[in-house]
């Protein structure tokens, strides 16, 4: 399993941070390379609670799931199903306030599919191209809960 961490200071209280990151149909409104967000479940937020996320290639997208919820304190998606060659992926975030600040940390795990061949594919581009999403998905979360 593989994992990537990243980190970011926002200028907001943890309780915006939190309801902007829990609402399953905010993302694409502040993460850059999401298309359209679509709840799946009758939950809009908690455990359980289900989204289809369409990314801007028009043609890749993921769904994911929340299965820790804890306010203010931890949040995780679990990858259910998904165009990437990628599985059993979840992003787990933790939060710390500092003063006005929210410090949100996020580890992304996850395994590629194919075996050895995936493995390369994770060395060679997978592993690259998640990092660099997942700071274009942090910039775009700062900035929202700055502004919003």
């Amino acid at each position: 399993m593989a994992t990537i961490y990243n980190e970011i200071k926002v200028n907001a209280s943890i309780d915006k941070v939190w309801s902007t990151l829990t609402d399953l149909e905010l993302l694409d409104r502040y993460d850059p390379t999401v298309m359209k967000s679509t709840l799946l479940s009758t939950e809009k937020s908690g455990i359980g609670a289900k989204r289809k996320v369409m990314m801007k290639d028009g043609k890749n997208w993921f769904e994911e799931k929340i299965t820790i919820f804890k306010p203010n304190e931890s949040l995780t998606y679990q990858l259910t199903d998904c165009s990437f060659p990628i599985q059993g992926l979840k992003h787990s975030y933790s939060f710390e306030k500092i003063g006005n600040q929210t410090k949100i940390m996020q580890v992304m795990e996850y395994t590629v599919k194919f075996g050895l061949l995936g493995k390369l594919l994770d060395r060679l581009m997978i592993r690259n191209q998640s990092d660099i999403g997942i700071k274009k998905f942090f910039a775009g979360l700062k900035s929202y809960a700055e502004t919003h």
